[in-house]
């Protein structure tokens, strides 16, 4: 069972999604188990709770202490082994493989990052990766660690009801999944193609690859450089 160890100074922006849809139920088979901890309960500020401070040599925002951050992973890794992951604009882009491989982590600790982001010396002795869910900046890691960890989890086997559906979904092959059809075939006078419904399993997979490369060469070009190895 792979585990999840969120840090994060926002811990009740966790419980919707993750107690709902498919994180649910996942949790509820064994197949994670997610626990989320406020990093303000590792802080030795405890009176005030405070787990920021300025920025040396000058500049606007906070940044992370390394105090709080530094005794959270050790007490949740404790001796556990685990692969830290800081939720960072400036870390490597998530991608579906890179999803695919952390599938086969035990237990994965990721750091949500806030402000201005952490103190440099958690990056150099705590990460093991940074990762970052797109070129945008949002307010915090939170939102990333929520994508990463649905994500991950949806792929673990035994999680989707129906698994062979993973293969036709968006990125698997580097390319994006083409159109989707259900009833009724004619819905204001706008018709499924004839090829959907011919039962010619044959004729329908060719049209499915031909217009899912037909998006990705529209939307995505880069993911078919990829494909061809350039």
């Amino acid at each position: 069972m792979l585990r999840f160890d969120i840090i994060t100074i926002f811990p009740e922006m966790f419980g919707p999604v993750f107690n709902s849809s498919i994180l649910k139920r996942a949790q509820e088979k064994k197949k994670v188990a997610i626990h989320v901890h406020d990093l303000r309960d590792y802080t030795g500020d405890k009176k005030h709770r405070k787990v920021d401070d300025r920025p040396f040599g000058g500049g606007p925002g906070m940044v992370l202490m390394p105090q709080p951050l530094f005794d959270a992973v050790k007490s949740i890794k404790g001796m556990r082994p685990a692969t830290v992951i800081y939720t960072s604009p400036a870390g490597k882009p998530f991608s579906q493989s890179h999803a695919k491989a952390l599938t086969k982590a035990k237990n994965l600790i990721i750091i949500c990052g806030h402000y201005e982001g952490i103190d440099q010396r958690v990056r150099e002795q705590l990460v093991d990766e940074e990762i970052s869910v797109g070129d945008y900046v949002l307010t915090g890691g939170e939102l990333p660690a929520m994508i990463i960890t649905d994500a991950i989890t949806r792929l673990i086997p035994g999680v989707l009801g129906k698994e062979e559906s993973l293969l036709h979904e968006s990125f698997q092959n580097n390319l994006l999944e083409g159109p989707q059809y259900t009833r009724p075939a004619n819905f204001r006078g706008k018709k499924v193609p004839d090829v959907l419904l011919s039962g010619n399993h044959k004729l329908i997979k060719n049209w499915q690859n031909s217009k899912a490369l037909a998006k990705t060469k529209k939307v995505r070009p880069d993911l078919l450089e990829k494909k061809d190895g350039v």
